[in-house]
């Protein structure tokens, strides 16, 4: 009687799991460490994913690194109309349709004042975070139309609700991210498309390191130290922290949450 116990709730549990079944997932910035740990967690549920990112090499190790016959890669542009359109084209050839959007690229830029703040760096930083995924909504909200519906996950950040000095660029485009997740809500909910954004606070990884030595590249464990001590938890998030809520807003677990700001912050915003 144990054994058949057992082997229910094993069953039981493998049908919980499988929270994305067979569903395709797009995911920008699948070369990075949230986008690594995104496409993980997805596949575990199920889902057949398209990473993409302009670095061949880091895309090339993430899918050796993840190993699954359901996850492949397109090198592309994410400030490209074009090679937005061919992301959709080659999940739908490879996938049969796009289900789940993760909007997940982007570039920390310069740390420094907006009076020494470069405008071509500032105009990169704001193509990347921004436009990129207005690019992308505009690709993908027609084939989920197709697919009957879909779920959209912006990647902004604290930075999306709060300022940071000598992060202008960083932050305005993280604010910016917020007001094109609202207004995709709106236009999205009657076609059974949901939209929000994820906000990280800072992550161990490449990005936060690099905004430490900005700050101040002779004491960066220090900047690092005093940002610890805003956060109530006493640490960054771990990228699986942040791929953990991303998994959420992608399953049906979120069905009525759309138009929302999802903070992953430890309480640093609090």
């Amino acid at each position: 009687m144990r054994d058949g116990i057992v082997l229910i709730n094993q069953q039981l549990a493998g049908e919980v799991m499988a929270r994305l079944e067979n569903r395709t997932a797009i995911i920008t910035g699948g070369a990075g460490v949230i986008g690594r740990k995104a496409s993980r967690l997805f596949l575990e549920e199920g889902a057949y994913v398209l990473l993409v990112d302009i670095d061949e090499s880091g895309l090339q190790d993430a899918c050796d690194e993840l190993g699954s016959n359901r996850c492949s890669y397109f090198v592309g542009d994410v400030t490209s109309a074009t090679d937005n359109d061919s992301m959709v084209e080659i999940a739908t050839e490879r996938y049969d349709g796009v289900d789940i959007f993760l909007a997940n690229a982007g570039v920390e830029g310069e740390v420094k004042p907006i009076v020494d703040y470069d405008e071509a760096r500032f105009d990169q930083v704001m193509a990347i975070n921004v436009k990129a995924p207005f690019l992308g909504l505009k690709s993908v909200i027609p084939a989920m139309q197709k697919r009957g519906g879909g779920n959209i996950v912006i990647t902004s950040s604290i930075a999306g609700v709060s300022a940071t000095p000598n992060l202008s660029a960083y932050g305005t485009s993280k604010h910016a991210v917020i007001g094109l997740m609202r207004a995709a809500a709106r236009e999205c909910a009657p076609l059974n498309i949901r939209v929000n954004t994820v906000n990280p606070a800072p992550v161990y990884s490449r990005m936060i390191r690099s905004i430490e030595e900005g700050l101040s590249p002779d004491s960066a464990d220090e900047i690092r130290a005093a940002y610890e001590e805003r956060i109530p938890m006493n640490k960054y998030a771990e990228p699986e922290d942040i791929a953990r809520a991303m998994l959420y807003l992608a399953s049906d677990d979120s069905s009525y949450i759309t138009g929302s700001v999802h903070m992953v912050d430890g309480g640093m915003t609090s």
